[in-house]
């Protein structure tokens, strides 16, 4: 008798210990998986972001007029375009990362001609505030000289919103692919070739502003042709079988999922820019920008990592989906959202702790340096609460989600943070710190809700409404050949 139980209990510290190895090795793909596609995206956002800080530094010494006049349309024009075709863009990551798990791959490559197609016709009904901005930024109430240079900026701008329709959508066809190695090497080369450039043109050759301008489209326009001609040349044989007529059939499914990708977003990128114009209105506005500038700069480089990680859940979650494994996907969203809390819980108390200290990086102004040390307990919260925020949003893009989310944001941002924050800012009279508190509710009302949400969902039913939309939108490989070639594609 004790040898049987002796015997049973080796058998259950066998299987036991089986387990574990299972469990090990299921966690270790997956981390690898969530890295693959993770670490190259904050790299490449890091390049991205690094872009603009080295143009401005360059335009900077060109003259303040011009500086203010960049970091205008910058702030105003460029962001919202980017916004905008970013969101609308996102909605590739949805039906690439299911298409790909649920191995149609020829569809990829008829998704993204199609998200071409609406992009192109959305950048096109954005043209005009680029083209005309100096009559939008006087209408705007800004400085004459200011508006006249932003209006110079603003027609070279042109080229670099156009670049946005490449690099998005070939960016989220290779993630859902789990290929942006490619995306992040040419994200460090074009930034090498930024530097070199916009002091060969401003600094050498003294061009001045159409110099840095100039180095700023290639910068953007670089990594674009390289990703085109990986994407068309070789690099994605099962996902790109060149164009087809089919991209222009099927459009509204695409265009309504684009909407709600951009409403998604744009919803997000608004939120943080009404904080600093409410923070404009408040007395001692100037101390009180520079400090917030310090901190949301701080927040912003933060922000690139969970980005990364908002594009590696998109990706893992819609290849699960789309192969079919609702437990799958229940791993990588816990995965991801444990490393990047993780993470954002070690930068909560770096910055809990530097408080002040990090402002002299960016002024030598004790006044403004006092100020962001106020503010640090708000930004290290910030920190924290971006490390959930943004991997709960990827989730919901790779289960395509986007409208729920949309109304979510709405909720969340614009009738409890901003309300809660004009009433502590202005009538309680705490400033900028109650205006911030009051986002900061937001953002943790939303937080909280896609974590239920996210919590309550049904993975298999999910798994069947993936299944469903990649069948529903599915060309039968045999059908996309024939019609190639017979429009010579």
């Amino acid at each position: 008798m004790e040898g049987d139980l002796n015997q049973k209990l080796l058998i259950d510290g066998k299987e036991n210990e089986n387990e574990d190895v299972k469990f090990k090795d299921k966690l270790w793909t997956e981390m690898k998986k969530m890295w693959i596609v993770a670490g190259p995206a904050i790299f490449t956002r890091f390049s991205t972001f690094g872009v603009t800080v080295i143009s401005q530094a360059f335009v900077g010494h060109i003259g303040p007029t011009e500086l203010a006049a960049f970091s205008l349309c910058f702030t105003v024009l460029l962001r919202f375009g980017n916004g905008v075709l970013l969101g609308m863009a996102s909605a590739l990551e949805t039906l690439c990362g299911q298409a790909y798990g649920a191995k149609q791959y020829h569809m990829l490559g008829i998704y993204l001609q199609r998200s071409w197609i609406v992009l192109f016709a959305t950048a096109l009904c954005l043209l005009p505030l680029y083209i005309f901005s100096t009559p939008i930024l006087l209408a705007l109430g800004q400085d004459e000289e200011i508006a006249r240079v932003a209006g110079y900026i603003g027609r070279f701008f042109v080229f670099v919103v156009l670049s946005f329709i490449i690099s998005f959508t070939c960016q989220m066809f290779l993630q859902a692919q789990s290929k942006n190695m490619i995306i992040a090497y040419l994200a460090a080369f074009s930034i090498g070739i930024h530097i070199f450039l916009s002091w060969l043109l401003t600094v050498k050759f003294k061009y001045g502003l159409g110099g840095a301008l100039l180095s700023t489209i290639l910068a953007y326009w670089i990594p674009n042709i390289g990703q085109l001609l990986f994407v068309t040349c070789g690099g994605c044989k099962d996902t790109w079988k060149g164009f087809s007529m089919l991209a222009f059939k099927d459009l509204l499914p695409v265009v309504k999922l684009s909407l709600s990708s951009g409403a998604m977003l744009c919803l997000e990128l608004w939120y943080n820019t009404i904080l600093v114009l409410l923070t404009g209105n408040m007395q001692n506005a100037e101390i009180a920008i520079d400090a917030l500038a310090i901190c949301l700069n701080i927040n912003g480089w933060e922000m690139m990592i969970s980005l990364g990680f908002l594009a590696a859940a998109s990706v893992r979650v819609s290849n699960e989906l789309g192969r079919g494994s609702s437990k799958g996907a229940k791993f990588s969203i816990m995965t991801t959202t444990l490393t990047s809390l993780a993470i954002g819980s070690v930068l909560f108390l770096i910055f809990l702790c530097l408080r002040g200290r990090l402002a002299y990086i960016f002024t030598e102004s004790e006044e403004v340096a006092n100020a962001v040390a106020d503010l640090s307990p708000l930004l290290a919260c910030s920190i924290l609460l971006n490390s959930v925020q943004p991997v709960l949003s990827g989730v919901a893009v790779g289960a395509g989600w986007q409208s729920i989310v949309a109304w979510v944001n709405i909720a969340s941002y614009y009738l409890i943070g901003i309300p809660i924050g004009v009433v502590l800012g202005y009538v309680v009279g705490l400033g900028v710190k109650g205006v911030w508190v009051g986002m900061l509710l937001g953002t943790f009302v939303q937080t909280v809700t896609l974590v239920i949400i996210t919590w309550k969902t049904d993975w298999d039913k999910q798994v069947v409404l993936a299944r469903s939309r990649v069948n529903k939108w599915f060309v039968p490989e045999s059908r996309e050949t024939n019609s190639n070639q017979e429009n010579g594609a």
